[in-house]
This record gives C-alpha cells, sequence and structure tokens, in this order.
C-alpha cells in the first residue's frame, strides 16, 4: 500500500469536506445538474479520445497507485547478489522453483533455467519493460485527459447555467438554481481535476519511471549472472542504481 497517495488524496477531499461543513449546509454543493454535466460529460468526452480498452485499464492503472510498491533498490541487489551465488555455486538449476520478489525477476529467472543466452534474455526483457512502461503511459494519459477536459466541462456548465439565468431575469425563483449550476459546475470540474485526477496521472508517470528502472536493474542482473558474472562484481555494477549516498554505504560494508 502507497501511504503517501491515500494520505495525500484523503486528506485533501477531508480538508475541503470539512470546509463546507463549516461553513453552511453541505445539501448546497450537491447539485444533479452540476455532476450529469462535470462527471458524465467528463468520462464521456475522455472515453471518445481513448479506445474502451485503453479508458477501463486506466482505472486498473490507477489502483496500481494505491496499493503497489516496488521493493527498496538495496533489497533487490542483495536478492540477485544471493541469486548469483546461488547460481555460481549450483548452477542456474539451482535457481528452479525460487520464489523471488517480482513476477518480472521470477520471468527472468525461468529464462536461466530454460538455457537462454545473454542476448535472447535482454530482448525479451527490455520488450517486456518496453510493454510495461506503456500500459502505465496510457493509463496517465487518460487522467491528464480527464484533468484537462473536467475544468472545461465545468465552464460549459457555468455557461448553461448563467444561460438559464439570464434567460428567466422576470422569474426570480429560476434565479437561485440556475445559478447554483453555473458555480458549481466550475466547483466539480476544478475538484476532480486538482484533487484526482492530476494526482494519479503524476504518480503513475512516477510509477512508470521506478519500474522501468527496477526491471533494468533485473536485466543487467540476469545477464552477467547468465554470462557467469562473479557476485561482487555483479554487486559492484548495480551499486551505481542506488543514490550515491546509500552507494557509499555500500562500499563501506564491502570494505569490512
Amino acid at each position: 500500500m502507497d501511504f503517501a497517495t491515500l494520505i495525500g488524496l484523503a486528506g485533501a477531499i477531508l480538508l475541503i469536506g470539512s470546509a463546507v461543513i463549516l461553513g453552511t449546509s453541505p445539501v448546497v454543493f450537491l447539485n444533479p445538474a452540476s455532476l450529469l454535466i462535470v462527471v458524465g460529460g467528463t468520462l464521456l468526452v475522455v472515453l471518445a479520445k481513448f479506445s474502451i480498452a485503453q479508458f477501463f485499464g486506466a482505472f486498473k492503472a490507477a489502483a496500481r497507485a494505491f496499493k503497489f510498491k516496488l521493493p527498496e533498490t538495496q533489497a533487490s541487489i542483495e536478492e540477485l547478489v544471493d541469486i548469483a551465488n546461488v547460481a555460481r555455486k549450483e548452477g542456474v538449476l539451482g535457481l528452479e522453483d525460487r520464489e523471488v520478489s517480482s513476477p518480472f525477476l521470477g520471468q527472468g529467472i525461468q529464462m536461466l533455467v530454460d538455457g537462454q543466452d545473454g542476448n535472447t534474455i535482454k530482448q525479451l526483457l527490455n520488450k517486456e519493460r518496453l510493454m510495461t512502461l506503456e500500459h502505465n503511459r496510457c493509463g496517465a494519459k487518460v487522467f491528464t485527459a480527464m484533468a484537462d477536459v473536467a475544468p472545461a466541462m465545468g465552464m460549459i456548465g457555468t455557461l448553461i447555467g448563467l444561460v438559464q439565468m439570464l434567460s428567466n431575469m422576470e422569474d426570480p425563483k429560476s434565479i437561485g438554481p440556475a445559478m447554483a449550476v453555473a458555480l458549481l459546475t466550475t466547483l466539480y470540474g476544478a475538484m476532480i481535476a486538482t484533487m484526482i485526477a492530476t494526482p494519479i496521472a503524476d504518480k503513475l508517470s512516477l510509477r512508470m519511471t521506478e519500474e522501468a528502472r527496477m526491471q533494468s536493474l533485473y536485466t543487467d542482473a540476469l545477464v552477467a549472472i547468465q554470462e557467469g558474472t562473479n557476485p561482487r562484481i555483479i554487486e559492484q555494477m548495480l551499486s551505481s542504481y542506488l543514490p550515491p549516498k546509500e552507494r557509499g554505504k555500500l562500499v563501506e560494508a564491502e570494505g569490512t
């Protein structure tokens, strides 16, 4: 579970909700017509920009922003060095049925066990990495489009409300509801874009970068293992994926 995403979104919604409750009755902020225009209109316009599979796939990808968490880089390096030691002592067949922290890594180990050469392993894993990148990138694009469309639909709702208000100025009772539609659609559009769509799009982009980096680390290690590289050399090679501060700690630990 990624608590940063959960705390950020829930906290923002809670703050806005508290401001609404403390200011006046929450009922005045609920308007079916405004919700229909902004929520329904936004979803349909975004759907028109993408295929049905891409649209619904984005919501599945969004769930990753909440529950998906990559292993720590240091822990992954230690796991890979341990795998390299086993392969060096027992051969790659000693890795069969080994439990690992990542399905991507498990796929690569299976290639080792199957006797694939280094170039084949690298090509297949790079293809898998590119497909994962594309999946996350598409999800981010859908939510970015949602962040762009929601305020525009809010503005459309505002114009509709103003037209309704100006066309019925002789009826004072109609001015209030029309003004509510005009203002609430703008509010709904801004909330969807700022508090939901943009954070999820940015989180998916971040996940895309992090996952690609971790998969690149796995690929480098697996190719080196297949080539019979010394585990200590593999550890030194993989240390380049660590931040400089952690890399220094790793060097100190090797020296002790």
